[in-house]
């Protein structure tokens, strides 16, 4: 971190718990990795505003303040927004914020000290998370799984099979409901296999999960995690299905079938690697592949 970095930074932080205090924040949202240091954050930061922190797996050790909430969010190329985005949607997940309430995010280039304060209340920044009229993100599907399934989702928008981008649909909900609306037009790869064997909570299955998902059809997962098929094709009623320019066949079967049924749709967009979650028949984020910096050649020429 060069000094005019650092000295950004610290600035930022320093106004933060005025900002925090006048918009009336219940809580302030910040990559560890990014801040100065979390200890001068926190004596800015008034009672009883919490501090939620990501990016900290390798120092959870030192955030034992009772104030501080940390989340274990996947460690991606995201940009400034999307960061905020991904930690928004998995505090929204473990209950640690709420549609309505208003927070402080402090972020900045990946890899980067932070240079941007944004104020945000839940559910009314379409940006980053339309959250009005919807239900609670995991009412009918554990948490655990929702962040499972939305993390193999990244891992596969970042890198693909072999290099190769691929697109993808996960469906998580109730499946007596999911299977009015789906044919299974391949041989089912789970079919057969004990529960306990095709649970995506099982470390042992993100391999095999990401050679399915270069299968045409969407994976249907229960709410406990269990993969009940791959490779399947939806037949939900698509015809009252309002998207967002661009998108093609995969996102209105994702949309369609979040509409007719209690499930959680997450698509991975093979063009572009963007990821997005639908529920109750509306896109409610969109998370994009952060562009890769260009690499230079070894033995290019330098010229300042």
């Amino acid at each position: 971190m060069c000094k005019s970095e650092r000295n950004h930074a610290n600035a930022i932080v320093e106004s933060t718990g005025v900002v925090a205090k006048q918009v009336d924040a219940v809580a302030v949202i910040v990559r560890y990795d990014a801040i100065p240091d979390v200890k001068r954050l926190l004596e800015v930061i008034p009672d009883p505003i919490r501090v939620i922190v990501f990016g900290a797996e390798e120092h959870a050790d030192k955030l034992d303040d009772p104030r501080i909430v940390r989340l274990d969010v996947p460690s991606f190329q995201l940009t400034r927004m999307d960061q905020i985005k991904m930690a928004t949607v998995l505090a929204l997940s473990q209950r640690v914020l709420d549609a309505g309430e208003t927070f402080v995010a402090l972020t900045g280039v990946a890899g980067k000290p932070i240079d941007t304060l944004v104020v945000m209340e839940v559910g009314k920044e379409y940006e980053l998370f339309d959250s009005v009229g919807q239900p609670k993100l995991t009412e009918h599907v554990r948490r655990v799984v929702f962040q499972r399934v939305l993390t193999m989702a990244l891992e596969l928008a970042n890198e693909g099979r072999e290099g190769k981008p691929i697109g993808a649909l996960f469906v998580i909900g109730n499946m007596r409901e999911l299977q009015k609306y789906s044919e299974q037009n391949i041989i089912n790869p789970f079919r057969g296999y004990a529960e306990k064997d095709r649970n995506i909570l099982d470390d042992r299955l993100r391999n095999t999960v990401k050679e399915f998902a270069a299968i045409d059809g969407a994976f249907l997962i229960k709410g406990n995690g269990v993969i009940v098929t791959a490779g399947t094709t939806l037949r939900p009623d698509t015809s009252g299905v309002e998207l967002p320019q661009g998108l093609g066949a995969r996102h209105a079967s994702a949309a369609a079938i979040s509409a007719s049924t209690k499930s959680i749709a997450i698509t991975v967009s093979e063009s572009t690697g963007t990821v997005r979650l639908w529920r109750l028949g509306k896109m409610v984020i969109e998370i994009e592949k952060a562009p890769r910096a260009p690499v230079r050649p070894r033995n290019a020429a330098h010229f300042d």
